[in-house]
């Protein structure tokens, strides 16, 4: 029963909408890589999905949403819909396992973001849908969503990212959020699937990238940050080091 402690980054600007996400899956002291983030093709449009928590819950929800979305006569025109039948499968799912998930020690903690851009949004969309069902959008003054690993890859985005940031260099701060928490954790890595939506865009572009194809952008980021720190003025700490201010 494979648990998706994983990063998972969905960020919203006015030109369109990023998704990163690893691909490690921890089974106890084994480690794989699977994808975490999916392709949903829907009518003449398309939809991605990231989730973490146990694997099996997440199986099973997308199976249902997918068996949903055959079944219906309506095709879903708002991604907000799709959130709505996404959350209700979720519950379904949480019924008929979250009692024996339970008697085994396992929380039924599954959290998704979904993007996408269906026939009748204007723009692009992006969701946060919780355990519950219930989900939350993007906004101007919260342009993005993380799930598992959440706590390493924030500084830089609440520091650097908002809403008017260019798409290109919301694609960078969603890897420099990855880099940060790869550094510090052992079950968050490479290879890492990316999808871009431009506004003018109803069709998410997916790329992997391993570790050697981005080795010259995060070491370029390396060297960057180390001589920032080696220029940063520090004349404040002159005291401190038992040293005569210059000033």
């Amino acid at each position: 029963m494979g648990n998706l402690v994983t990063f998972c980054i969905g960020i919203q600007v006015r030109d369109g909408i990023v998704a990163l996400a690893d691909t490690r899956i921890t089974r106890g002291s084994e480690q794989v890589n699977k994808q975490k983030l999916a392709e949903f093709q829907h009518g003449d449009a398309s939809l991605f999905t990231m989730t973490s928590g146990l694997r099996s819950v997440r199986d099973k929800t997308l199976i249902y949403v997918e068996e949903t979305l055959r079944q219906t006569q309506t095709p879903v025109e708002r991604l907000y819909q799709f959130a709505n039948l996404f959350g209700e499968q979720l519950r379904r799912v949480r019924n008929e396992d979250g009692p024996s998930l339970s008697s085994t020690g396992h929380t039924f903690n599954m959290h998704a973001i979904i993007g996408g851009c269906l026939l009748a949004d204007q723009s692009p969309q992006l969701f946060y849908v919780y355990p519950e069902g219930n989900w939350v959008e993007a906004a101007m003054d919260s342009p993005y969503f993380m799930i598992g690993r959440t706590y390493y890859g924030k500084p830089i985005l609440d520091r650097l990212l908002n809403y008017e940031t260019p798409l290109r260099s919301a694609v960078a701060l969603a890897l420099l959020a990855f880099d940060a928490t790869r550094t510090s954790v052992t079950d968050v890595d490479y290879p890492i699937d990316v999808a871009v939506i431009p506004n003018q865009s109803r069709h998410p572009q997916f790329q992997r990238y391993t570790e050697s194809d981005l080795a010259e952008t995060t070491q370029w980021w390396s060297e960057v940050l180390t001589n920032s720190l080696a220029s940063m003025p520090m004349q404040w700490a002159d005291s401190l080091l038992g040293l005569q201010s210059s000033q």
